[in-house]
């Protein structure tokens, strides 16, 4: 697994790549499959990642990265002299892929003085990007294709299909978090992520997730709720729906954590949010319930995932609260549903072996 640093140590060879990564954990997850053409164009060949810390430990779930160089810059920070200064700790490079399409992000290659600097054309970014492309979105309508280009020589299309997202696992740190959290894997696993960053309007009813856990709980499996800190209040909602039977480790784990726990999950259900892509990534059985936003852009990519929605005609309405105020999209949406589709899915046998 590679290591996450403050700046990279390892002396790179002139064909090495530096990939500035996405913000968003979802996105991290997507970018995996423009890493693995990467490595395929140029064998051999370092990639290392300049990552945000909140989404570093996707990538370094990641096999074809050698190192997370952590980026110390939050949410729309510019900090030019910084910027200036993390590029002048950085070994030579002879090509960035910049994923974002903002100005800022493609400043620290600029200022390294990398060779050859690669992105869509973005943010008022002539200069800083000397491979500038012109992205025709009817060509690559998903976000894993746009990154996935990105790895392709100029002017080549991608001219296949893109692969799957895929995360690695670390079995040590796993059995240590099981031990260290007191969870068994001796009853299978259904795993709740209720939350969703964006807001309520991506979020499915916490009673309608309890509805899910306690169908599965008179059926042998037990109940893991993942997120964030700032998911455990909705985690809460659903753990006490379940007369306490669930078990919330919403905040109580690091990322690399829940991707380690989530790997060993029967059954998932999400809304659209980071842990869907984790848990697609990692080949689980996964409903992924979707209400104001559009699986068209950035759907679960994986043969045992299925997105549950109503279609209804004012939606995807892309709001953070639903601007009619009844949230039917999701309200209405019930719990028997995401179950049956559950119930449907049977993973490819490579999937199973690898599990």
């Amino acid at each position: 697994m590679p290591e996450a640093t403050e700046a990279a140590s390892a002396e790179p060879s002139v064909s090495d790549t530096l990939v500035v990564a996405p913000a968003w954990i979802g996105d991290a997850v997507l970018s995996q499959p423009m890493l693995a053409l990467l490595g395929e164009r140029f064998p051999g060949s370092g990639i290392d990642v300049l990552a945000a810390p909140w989404v570093a430990p996707v990538f370094e779930r990641m096999a074809q990265v050698r190192q997370v160089i952590v980026s110390p810059f939050g949410h729309g920070e510019l900090r030019l002299a910084s910027r200036r200064q993390l590029a002048a700790t950085l070994p030579p490079y002879a090509r960035a892929i910049v994923l974002p399409n903002s100005l800022k992000s493609a400043l620290v290659p600029w200022f390294a003085g990398i060779p050859v600097r690669t992105g869509w054309r973005g943010e008022m970014r002539f200069g800083l990007l000397n491979d500038l492309r012109e992205l025709d979105e009817m060509v690559y309508p998903l976000l894993t294709e746009r990154f996935a280009a990105l790895a392709m020589p100029a002017h080549v299309s991608l001219g296949r299909v893109v692969p799957r997202p895929r995360l690695d696992v670390d079995p040590e740190a796993r059995a240590a978090t099981l031990a260290r959290l007191g969870l068994s894997t001796d009853a299978p696993v259904l795993a709740l992520a209720p939350g969703a960053e964006y807001g309520p309007a991506k979020r499915w009813p916490t009673r309608h997730f309890a509805g899910v856990a306690r169908a599965y709980e008179a059926r042998g499996f037990q109940t893991w709720l993942f997120g964030s800190a700032n998911d455990a209040g909705v985690a809460a909602e659903v753990a006490e729906s379940t007369a306490g039977r669930a078990i919330n480790l919403a905040g109580r784990t690091s990322l690399a954590q829940a991707i380690d726990l989530l790997s060993l999950a029967d059954r998932v259900v999400t809304n659209d949010s980071g842990l869907m892509h984790i848990a697609a990534a990692l080949g689980r059985p996964l409903a992924a319930v979707f209400g104001s936003s559009s699986p068209g852009f950035t759907p679960p990519l994986s043969a045992s995932a299925r997105i549950i929605s109503r279609d209804l005609p004012c939606s995807p309405c892309f709001q953070r609260t639903c601007p009619l105020g009844h949230g039917d999209c999701l309200e209405k949406l019930e719990p028997a549903r995401v179950i049956s589709a559950l119930d449907r899915i049977r993973r490819p046998p490579a999937e199973r072996e690898a599990a």
